[in-house]
């Protein structure tokens, strides 16, 4: 019964059929910039010792592994399987917890070794683009899981949007290490992790598309 088209769906069939295809297609793109995005990201952080942008080159890993999971949900025979939403939803919610721990663990690490956070250009630019591209991603998502009544759709364009809000924060953080304030980057990667938890907590229930 799990793989027959149990899922309600909110319009007609082939409208259904066209978002599906829209959401793993947007999943395919984001996960095409997302490898730049962590490349670039992990390059900055570990040139510049700033645990946040760390921290945010290895969230891009993290929501390229939703992109992944949207795309597999969307493809062949489990389009219209209520049970790959299930498992869709559960391994997104999975990926937001994956984070947090790193993130702590860097944090510590970064602390008791003494490591200061120094200014990154290349940092500075590849948050800048992801804060303005990725909130109009994670917005379509979210609105097309609501038509599909996927949270695992939903789910994933909350990364996107969580992935814009972590952007802006590394950002202020590498602003205000370079006035002096070096606790900045450890307490945006601190907050990163527990907002990672959280969201983790409502994909696992199917709260994703009701934010």
């Amino acid at each position: 019964m799990a793989d027959q088209m149990v899922w309600a769906r909110p319009a007609a069939a082939d409208e259904w059929l066209r978002d599906a295809r829209r959401a793993r297609t947007l999943s395919l793109a984001t996960l095409a910039w997302l490898g730049v995005e962590s490349v670039l990201g992990l390059a900055a952080g570990l040139g510049s010792h700033s645990v946040a942008l760390i921290g945010w080159g290895v969230s891009s890993l993290v929501e390229a592994l939703a992109s992944l999971i949207v795309v597999w949900r969307f493809t062949g025979a489990r389009t219209h399987s209520a049970d790959a939403e299930d498992k869709a939803r559960k391994a997104v919610a999975v990926s937001f917890w994956l984070l947090a721990p790193y993130l702590l663990v860097h944090v510590a690490h970064d602390l008791e070794a003494g490591h200061r956070a120094a200014p990154s250009v290349l940092g500075i630019v590849v948050t800048s683009v992801s804060l303005v591209s990725m909130p109009l991603l994670g917005l379509a998502k979210r609105r097309l899981g609501a038509r599909l009544r996927s949270a695992a759709t939903s789910g994933e364009g909350t990364q996107n949007l969580l992935c814009a809000l972590l952007a802006a924060g590394v950002l202020a953080g590498l602003g205000l290490n370079g006035v002096g304030c070096w606790w900045a980057d450890p307490v945006m990667a601190v907050l990163l992790a527990a907002v990672a938890v959280r969201e983790g907590r409502k994909a696992w229930r199917g709260h994703a598309c009701c934010h």
